[in-house]
C-alpha cells in the first residue's frame, strides 16, 4: 500500500485526545498537518472522560499502549509541553473468587508487558486502602503509580504542541465527505462544499466515524452508547485510590481533595444515542445506582452528597475495542476508532503508533496489527482468554 512521506500533507478528522496526539506525532516528524473539526478542539468524548490513568487490561497489545502511555502522563512537560494534570493516586481492580484465577493470570501477564502491578489478598488491600470494605474481595490487582489526568489539558496541550509544529487547526468546520481517486484518499471536501486535498486522511472521528468511511462500503460497525459519570462530596480525610470494582460493577476515582467522581460501565440498556443530540445530565436514577455501588466499597461514600455530573457519547466497536490502522480498499486513508471508553489513557502511544504507521507503513512503538479493520470485516474479533466476569450493569471489557 502507497504511504505518505514524511514531508507529506495528512489531514486527520477529528480533534479530540486521540486526534490530537497523532497531529502531534506527525507534525514532529515534519510531515504538514491539519486537524478538522466539526466541534472545537475537545469538543466531544474527550472532555467528558473520566481520565484514568491506569494500564490492567486482559488484552496484552491494549495494555502495552497503556503502560507506555504513562510514561508520557508522568512526563507530559518534557515530552508534549504544557500540563496534563496527571496525579498519581494508584489504582486496584477487585474481583471475588469467580475471578480470582483470572485475575492472577492477567497481573502475570500485564508484568511480562512491564507494568508495576502486584497481586494483594483483601487484608493487604485493606492496609493500602484504610476506608475500603473488602470482605466480598478474594484478590486485588493493585497498581501503585497508576492516577488520572485532566483531560480538557491534555488534549489542549497536544493540539499546543502540534500548532509548535506547525499543524493547523480548522475548527467549526464539519467534514462531508472523504475524496478519492484511483484507489487512493486524496482528500476531504467541508459542510461547505470547500476541497481540501492531501498525500493521506486519517478519520478519528468518534461516533462519527461509519458515516464518513460507509461511501467508501466499508464501516466499523459503531454504536454510540450515552455514558454518564456523576461527582459526589467527600470529606478530604476520606482518601481512596482509583477503583474498578468487578463485583459491584463500578469505577470511581478521586478528582482534587474533596470530591469522587464515579461512573457505571454500561448503565441501563439504552437505545443507540443519537452523539448529535442526548441529554448531558446526569438521570436521577443513575446518581442513586452509582452512589450505593461507590458505596459498597468505601462505606463512608453512602451519603455524599451529590455535587455534579454529566453524560458523554462512547463509540463502541464490535468488540468493544479500537479499530486503527489502514482502511481496506483504498490506499491512504487510515482509522482510529471504536475506542469503546478507552482512548485517553492510550491515546499518546495510540498517537505515535499511528503517526509511525501513516508515514512509513509500520508502527514500531506499538504494533497496531491486533486492532487492524481486517478483523471487523473478517469477523475475527478480539477475545482475551481472561476476560472478567463482570458486575451487574457493567458493560464493558477490561
Amino acid at each position: 500500500m502507497a504511504q505518505s512521506s514524511s514531508n507529506g500533507n495528512i489531514i486527520i478528522v477529528g480533534a479530540g485526545v486521540v486526534g490530537c496526539s497523532i497531529a502531534f506525532h506527525l507534525a514532529r516528524a515534519g510531515a504538514r498537518v491539519r486537524v478538522f473539526d466539526k466541534g472545537g478542539i475537545c469538543g466531544g468524548m474527550s472532555a467528558r472522560s473520566g481520565a484514568l490513568v491506569r494500564m490492567h487490561y486482559t488484552f496484552a497489545p491494549e495494555a502495552e499502549l497503556a503502560w507506555k502511555s504513562h510514561r508520557y502522563f508522568q512526563h507530559w512537560r518534557e515530552i508534549v509541553g504544557g500540563r496534563c494534570g496527571f496525579v498519581e493516586t494508584g489504582f486496584a481492580v477487585v474481583v471475588d473468587e469467580r475471578n480470582a484465577p483470572r485475575l492472577r493470570a492477567n497481573a502475570a501477564m500485564l508484568q511480562r508487558v512491564g507494568v508495576d502491578t502486584e497481586v494483594v489478598t483483601a487484608a493487604e488491600l485493606k492496609k493500602l486502602e484504610p476506608h475500603a470494605f473488602v470482605d466480598d474481595v478474594a484478590l486485588a490487582a493493585f497498581e501503585p503509580h497508576s492516577g488520572y489526568a485532566d483531560p480538557v489539558a491534555t488534549t489542549e496541550s497536544l493540539a499546543a504542541a502540534a500548532k509548535r509544529q506547525g499543524a493547523e487547526f480548522s475548527t467549526n468546520t464539519a467534514i462531508a465527505r472523504i475524496m478519492h481517486r484511483g484507489g487512493r484518499a486524496t482528500g476531504v471536501v467541508d459542510g461547505a462544499g470547500h476541497v481540501h486535498e492531501a498525500d493521506a486522511v486519517c478519520v478519528v472521528a468518534g461516533p462519527w466515524t461509519d458515516a464518513l468511511l460507509a461511501p467508501m462500503g466499508v464501516k466499523i460497525g459503531i454504536k454510540s452508547e450515552r455514558a454518564q459519570i456523576a461527582f459526589f462530596k467527600r470529606a478530604p480525610e476520606l482518601k481512596h485510590c482509583i477503583y474498578i470494582d468487578t463485583i459491584a460493577g463500578s469505577y470511581f476515582r478521586p478528582h482534587g481533595g474533596d470530591l469522587t467522581l464515579a461512573g457505571l460501565g454500561g448503565w441501563k440498556a439504552e437505545a443507540e444515542a443519537n452523539p448529535d443530540d442526548f441529554r448531558e445530565s446526569n438521570d436521577d436514577d443513575f446518581v442513586a445506582a452509582v452512589r450505593e455501588r461507590l458505596a459498597k466499597r468505601i462505606p463512608a461514600m453512602a451519603y455524599a452528597p451529590y455535587s455534579r455530573g454529566h453524560a458523554g457519547i462512547y463509540d463502541v466497536s464490535p468488540d468493544a475495542r479500537a479499530v486503527m490502522g489502514a482502511v481496506p480498499g483504498l490506499e491512504c486513508l487510515f482509522v482510529a476508532a471504536g475506542f469503546s471508553g478507552t482512548g485517553f489513557k492510550t491515546a499518546p502511544v495510540v498517537g505515535a503508533s499511528m503517526a509511525e504507521l501513516i508515514l512509513t507503513g509500520t508502527s514500531a512503538t506499538v504494533d497496531l496489527t491486533p486492532f487492524s479493520f481486517e478483523r471487523i470485516l473478517s469477523g475475527r474479533m478480539i477475545e482475551s482468554p481472561n476476560e472478567y466476569e463482570m458486575g451487574a450493569g457493567f458493560g464493558h471489557k477490561l
